[in-house]
């Protein structure tokens, strides 16, 4: 409580100068290096005009990159949210062996680059992969295909919803979910009428995360897509490839939707977290 109060009396006794010199230097900041670029990528998205801007939405590479964003994402997503919630309610309200080394493979993607773990599906299941002749011999295509995509955006985001959840449920504790317990309830019903209210803001702003993780990732999908286009390229490589042939406008259009996304993010993070404090439930922000 002392080391509180001292905090407070730092904050609320600091030079007037000084508070305006640091939101001087963040605001700063977030203009040269999130709204410029952020202003750049609309003013050339529609540099050319609206006509130029619709065609390049409207060709069909690029609805093909839209459509498989959209379905990775509809896989990753429920596919993480499942495995989130599991792993957390594991860890935050039981106590087994191999604790610690499931919470360390959680946070496994945060500190693998994603291009090294797209080479390790590429190690397993490529042509010339551990499994890859089994694969072929039985007709199945991962790597260079849109199962390949899905499982290696499903290892880079994995730990956003797992990591959302931990510190949430540690720090409800489980008395509550012991008392509907000893009440008679069973474990599905603890989980929807107990649990699952106390957690559904951080759930809810995992998902979030994990979403727009799951759109916008770029390494791992690079290195397992094989860049076909109009067939496995999401929105960020088609981005990539659109910029490299020197179709400024087209890449830009692309790009525009992908920040679009970001401010959509951005704004539902915003009210989610806006929700959860008015709710009086904490947001840990573990990922």
């Amino acid at each position: 409580m002392p080391q509180v109060s001292i905090a407070r009396r730092i904050s609320t006794h600091e030079s007037k100068g000084v508070t305006l010199l640091l939101i001087g230097v963040a605001l700063i900041y977030l203009l040269l290096f999130l709204g410029l670029p952020l202003f750049a990528v609309f003013y050339e998205a529609f540099s050319k005009g609206w006509g130029l801007y619709w065609a390049a939405l409207q060709e069909p590479d690029a609805w093909s990159a839209i459509e498989l964003t959209l379905i990775v994402a509809a896989i990753a997503v429920p596919a993480n949210l499942v495995f989130g919630i599991a792993a957390a309610w594991a860890i935050a309200k039981f106590e087994f062996k191999g604790k610690s080394l499931l919470i360390t493979l959680i946070d496994l993607p945060f500190a693998v680059s994603p291009v090294v773990s797209g080479l390790v599906y590429v190690l397993l299941f490529g042509a010339q992969g551990w499994f890859g002749p089994w694969l072929q011999a039985h007709d199945i295509k991962l790597i260079f295909a849109v199962p390949g995509i899905v499982l290696a955006t499903i290892f880079v985001t994995f730990p956003f919803i797992a990591r959302e959840l931990i510190p949430l449920m540690q720090a409800q504790g489980k008395e509550e979910e012991e008392a509907a317990v000893s009440l008679g309830a069973s474990g599905w019903q603890t989980f929807r009428r107990v649990t699952l209210p106390n957690i559904k803001w951080g759930l809810l702003y995992g998902v979030i995360l994990c979403n727009a993780r799951a759109m916008g990732e770029f390494g791992a999908v690079s290195v397992v897509s094989g860049h076909i286009r109009g067939m496995t390229n999401t929105m960020p490589l088609h981005v990539e490839i659109l910029y490299n042939e020197y179709n400024f406008v087209a890449a830009f259009a692309v790009a525009s939707l992908l920040a679009l996304l970001a401010l959509v993010t951005l704004l539902v993070k915003s009210l989610v977290e806006w929700q959860a404090k008015r709710s009086g439930e904490p947001l840990h922000h573990g990922a």
